[in-house]
């Protein structure tokens, strides 16, 4: 029997933490599978090294679409045009995407125009919010995908919701859990010694971590002014280390805004450098997706600075509190972690680190349907 030939779209750094356990799983069916990585070149990284492939277990993509920058439509159509032309050369049994960014989106219209088959990796989530890009990339996504792969039951839920067919939609758990813990696991064994953010750890033995990079909060002076102000309270108390946003950076400059002497500020961190940082953080404040997820697979204290969350578990099961960008809120519930009176999270059922094996198992029956 021939083997089934999948495309695995990555278009930055997190969506190849996302399809490197697929990967690893992909690889120990060789038997029944052959896979081409294809790197849409969305976000343009200089430390994506052999390294950087080398700590996620996989190898360099095979194909580079060096799509850069541009508006949002510039970046969607050279994605399109460029990986419509690898699918005609090659045509493959499937192409799998994962997440919400531009290259979720252009890829699958790509591969559906052209009759093959899409898997969507982290269907099913939603903000209500029709202001980010994510949430139109993950709409159009799953309006056209075959296969969908789903994180949280609320994923399952609103799909059913949206008409698809329950026999297409999967619970699987979470790639991304598959990936920190095979990363955390590594960590543990090299030990941290080497990595930048090692010294800030012995400078600091208790310490919280700030990461900030949505429009809604870092270009809103006003947003930014009310957070930077609970940032520097909360900081009194409790010294933040804060990898900075270059566009957060900017703004901060920008608008005059001074953080107070114990909010320190250091450059964006590779993986495996910020795991070691914020693993062991007391507290975590953020407006990022993936580390609402994180953080609650690890027990990890987590405020996310935002209106809404497209990850509901996080809330329901886990070590996260949505508490919006009110100042007087951020601060209420920093106060209720350091006094020890925190919210008390669960591991989701299945972010057991096999939900790649679970996606794998299930591309071969339906790819050999």
């Amino acid at each position: 029997m021939s083997r089934s030939l999948i495309y695995l779209v990555a278009g930055a750094r997190p969506n190849f933490m996302k399809i490197a356990p697929i990967v690893r799983a992909l690889q120990a069916r060789a038997d029944r599978f052959e896979f081409k990585i294809i790197h849409t070149g969305q976000h343009y990284d200089r430390e994506m090294s052999d390294v950087f492939f080398d700590e996620l277990g996989i190898p360099k993509p095979d194909y580079h679409l060096d799509a850069g920058g541009g508006s949002h439509a510039t970046q969607t159509a050279k994605i399109m045009v460029a990986f419509e032309e690898i699918c005609q050369k090659a045509r493959p049994d499937c192409v799998l995407v994962v997440g919400d960014v531009n290259s979720t989106l252009a890829c699958s219209i790509d591969a559906k125009k052209l009759d093959i088959p899409v898997a969507h990796v982290e269907a099913g989530l939603r903000s209500g919010d029709m202001r980010m890009p994510e949430e139109i990339n993950r709409l159009v996504t799953d309006s056209i995908s075959d296969w969908f792969f789903c994180t949280e039951p609320a994923g399952v839920d609103n799909l059913l919701r949206e008409g698809k067919n329950p026999a297409a939609v999967f619970h699987v758990g979470h790639v991304m859990v598959d990936n920190l813990l095979y990363q955390r696991d590594q960590l543990d064994a090299a030990g941290g010694s080497g990595l930048e953010t090692e010294a800030l750890k012995q400078q600091f033995p208790r310490y919280g971590v700030v990461t900030l990079h949505r429009p809604s909060n870092v270009d809103d002076e006003q947003n930014l002014h009310g957070i930077a102000g609970a940032l520097r309270d909360i900081a009194a108390e409790l010294p933040l280390i804060f990898p900075v946003h270059p566009r957060t950076r900017g703004n901060l400059e920008k608008f005059g805004l001074d953080l107070g002497p114990n909010v320190h500020l250091i450059k964006p961190q590779g993986y495996m450098s910020f795991l070691n940082l914020w693993k062991d953080a007391a507290l975590i404040l953020t407006d990022s997706g993936g580390l609402q997820e994180e953080t609650t697979a690890l027990g990890v204290p987590c405020l996310t600075l935002r209106e809404n969350t497209e990850r509901p578990v996080t809330i329901d099961e886990g070590s996260n509190v949505l508490v919006g960008t009110d100042p007087a809120r951020i601060r209420e519930e920093a106060a209720k972690v350091l006094a020890g009176q925190g919210k008390q999270g669960r591991r989701p059922a299945l972010w057991d680190g096999k939900a790649a094996e679970r996606i794998v198992a299930e591309l071969d029956r339906l790819i050999q349907a």
